[in-house]
């Protein structure tokens, strides 16, 4: 058990940005609030057998990397966690987890680490879900996002990754609700913000539990006018979003490096930070380089981020995903962007097996950008068919892979199947940092054929 005057020394940080220590017993604990290199003192919150919780009541050595947050929400609200951390070590912390990962999980080491990519650290939010609740005891409405640990609301005056005219909305959002008839049936607002012509375009999407009055849809209206905003209803799941009236100018991202503009629905899912993105998108594309002759398939290629700049430079590339809805918005997207080479298939990635890897047919490279839970059953199918490889005539392996990931511990899962069973060499691996402030570790793997 740690005591109140037991000074920890803090060696790292771990996945929720909480310092990590050992106390006189041997016991790890996780320390809020602290970095590596402070010595501290600290209260238990939660204690395990083999760990515990704690937070910092006691400062005896600062970290050189300690700065002063720029939110005055820092500490009560949970959106972010590592304001008091320089974002040049937030940076280096991540590519550490990365390579740790990587090594400890998949026993893969990458013969190059890429320079991280980053970009702006304020302001970058461009899709952001906010709770929204009506508590008469703190005077009306709050929006915003959760306290850290807790199911409340805080009550948020500014929002310092929200664009600027986003988090200017808070006060007059939590205002036009205080004044709605269904103030009390309204859980959530998600915004998702598109560019056209060089500006922001802004969508809000309000979730409500019951019909909106009439005078409630005029006070939407009214706030709509008043903030350049459009307005989308959802009454059930996202599937049922739609536009409360109809816009000139629709939600879009564009990859202009690629002379690309991609219409969505602020219910997709699209990158949070777009500048961060379209940086992601020409280092994959660079990494991946595809020439006028290859084939390449795209795997989990969602509205087409990846496929549709691989299509201006292959032959002919296939974006495969498990959603028909998201295949048939991939498919408009090539349309409207005049791009005739690319074809895609709904396939549940969750479920491939080796036979239909072979149906596939041969790539000569491949991008992978799966969700959180990774790409296994595919990295798994892929050495199953190499170690057979005599017996699928005809067919061969991509010669190189670029795997854009959103969690370390399945790339590093995958990477191992990779490199250990599928004969792949990791030639470079890099951090992304696309959530700036957060623990939140995006990155990027390239493999080749030894």
């Amino acid at each position: 058990m740690t005591q109140a005057n037991e000074w920890l020394r803090i060696e790292s940080l771990d996945l929720e940005a909480q310092g990590v220590a050992h106390n006189a017993e041997g016991k790890v604990v996780f320390v809020d609030g602290a970095l590596p290199g402070e010595e501290v003192q600290v209260a238990t919150t939660r204690r395990k057998n083999n760990w515990e919780q704690a937070h910092v009541t006691a400062l005896r050595r600062e970290s050189s990397q300690r700065v002063t947050p720029r939110c005055a929400h820092f500490g009560t609200c949970g959106g972010c966690k590592m304001q008091h951390f320089h974002v040049a070590a937030q940076l280096a912390v991540k590519q550490r987890v990365l390579e740790d990962n990587l090594w400890h999980l998949g026993k893969v080491r990458p013969e190059t680490v890429l320079r991280p990519i980053e970009g702006p650290t304020w302001g970058y939010r461009y899709r952001a879900r906010l709770s929204v609740r009506y508590v008469p005891k703190k005077g009306g409405v709050l929006v915003g996002f959760h306290e850290r640990k807790s199911s409340y609301v805080a009550d948020m005056t500014r929002c310092e990754v929200l664009p600027p005219h986003v988090s200017a909305m808070l006060l007059p959002l939590r205002e036009l609700i205080g004044g709605m008839d269904a103030r009390d049936r309204l859980p959530q607002i998600e915004v998702a913000i598109g560019d056209r012509d060089g500006r922001p375009v802004t969508a809000l999407v309000l979730r409500h539990l019951e019909p909106l009055s009439a005078a409630d849809l005029g006070r939407l209206r009214g706030f709509a006018g008043e903030h350049d905003v459009q307005w989308w209803l959802q009454p059930k799941g996202p599937d049922t979003a739609h536009l409360l009236d109809p816009v000139d100018t629709p939600l879009a991202y564009t990859l202009p490096e690629f002379g690309i503009t991609m219409p969505f629905k602020p219910t997709d899912f699209t990158q949070v930070n777009h500048q961060i993105n379209r940086t992601l998108v020409s280092r994959a594309l660079r990494l991946l380089a595809p020439q006028p002759a290859d084939t390449v398939i795209d795997w989990f290629c969602g509205l087409g981020n990846f496929t549709l700049p691989i299509a201006r430079g292959a032959r002919k590339v296939r974006g495969v995903e498990g959603s028909e809805a998201l295949v048939s918005r991939s498919r408009e997207n090539a349309a409207c962007n005049g791009i005739t080479n690319a074809c895609f298939d709904a396939r549940n990635l969750f479920e491939l097996e080796p036979a239909d890897l072979v149906a596939y047919g041969a790539a000569d490279k491949w991008l992978v950008d799966p969700p959180r839970e990774g790409a296994f059953a595919l990295v798994k199918a892929l050495a199953d068919v190499r170690q057979q490889a005599d017996a699928v005539p005809g067919w061969a392996p991509p010669r190189r892979i670029v795997y854009v990931s959103c969690n370390p511990a399945t790339l590093a899962r995958d990477a191992g199947l990779l490199v250990h069973q599928a004969g792949y060499r990791c030639v470079a691996a890099g951090a992304v940092n696309m959530f700036p402030h957060t623990a939140h570790v995006e990155s990027m793997a390239v493999f080749e054929l030894d």
